[in-house]
């Protein structure tokens, strides 16, 4: 109690830091939005992203959390598994999204363009889209002052420049290490899409220092890597799958929805698993109203129905 009898009020968090003294985001109620709309009237603006990641063999313990739990180093058993998804996993699903008319955006270590030059090849054939998501799934962002971040993520627009001769359009900070400044730095960069708050079904706009940025939704619920740490096996991930679809679809006939699925080759690419994944997806595609899009054809199509305009791209 304050003084004569008064409340002290706790102070309020604001969501990602403070810019100029306003909120990162401000708070928009579902039911109050104008409706969005999609290509071609779709309820939903679906899309999939695998987590094609590397994760160093023997890394440093840097900051926050030891990237190999289990001691000693090295932690073969968790190194193998993630192995196993760049050795025959991705592959598995690849040949499960050829089935389907689905542009891909990929949540990717930058050095894996490097390190596995088979998969590069096979994702650029494919056309897919790569959204940033670190150079290693083992070097976190956490605790890095903002030169060492900027420097970071410029590393990442170097080598995707490099490899597509494009600039990135999206980001998503390595196992999820995103710092306060992580949304100015990325702006600052010209990406114009940020993957890493999980707050929303629709895009939505994070104010930054300088230019603009969209947070895209993605998803750590229709997350392989979260319903394996939960002991959620792929038979109960994919009906998960479906309920979401249902619920967002039935939802998107007022105001379209965005649906992500996350999935890691090392986990949804086992044997027993992946046509849990394929009955998913036959279950998504058996409807009309879906529309499957890269990250950054959700992000432009939002940005045509609101005040934002586009982030200029990087100076080459």
């Amino acid at each position: 109690m304050g003084v004569g009898g008064g409340v002290i009020m706790p102070a309020i968090e604001k969501p990602l830091g403070m810019v100029d003294g306003s909120e990162r985001m401000v708070y928009s109620a579902a039911p109050d939005r104008a409706p969005l709309r999609w290509p071609g009237g779709a309820r939903v603006a679906l899309w999939v992203a695998p987590n094609i990641e590397h994760y160093e063999f023997l890394p440093e313990k840097i900051r926050v959390r030891d990237p190999w739990p289990r001691m000693p180093h090295p932690d073969i058993l968790g190194y193998g598994l993630r192995d196993y998804g760049n050795r025959v996993g991705v592959w598995r699903l690849m040949e499960l999204f050829d089935r389907y008319p689905l542009p891909i955006t990929v949540s990717l270590s930058m050095a894996v363009l490097q390190m596995y030059p088979d998969i590069a090849d096979a994702m650029m054939r494919r056309g897919w889209e790569f959204m940033s998501h670190g150079l290693y799934n083992t070097r976190y962002h956490w605790g890095l002052d903002e030169d060492a971040e900027r420097a970071a993520i410029a590393e990442c627009q170097q080598i995707h420049r490099a490899v597509t001769g494009r600039a990135l359009s999206g980001w998503f900070s390595p196992a999820a290490s995103n710092t306060l400044q992580t949304p100015d730095l990325v702006a600052e960069a010209g990406i114009a899409y940020l993957c890493d708050l999980y707050h929303d079904d629709q895009p939505t706009p994070i104010r930054v220092r300088s230019g603009t940025l969209v947070s895209l939704p993605y998803s750590m619920e229709i997350n392989d890597s979260i319903a394996w740490r939960r002991g959620q096996e792929a038979e109960a991930f994919a009906q998960k799958i479906c309920d979401e679809f249902d619920v967002l679809y039935a939802e998107g006939a007022h105001s379209g929805k965005v649906m992500n699925i996350a999935v890691h080759p090392f986990i949804m690419g086992q044997p027993h698993r992946i046509d849990h994944l394929a009955r998913a997806l036959d279950y998504i595609f058996s409807h009309s109203g879906v529309w499957c899009a890269t990250g950054a054809d959700i992000v432009a199509h939002y940005r045509q129905q609101t005040s934002l305009v586009p982030v200029a791209p990087p100076t080459p």
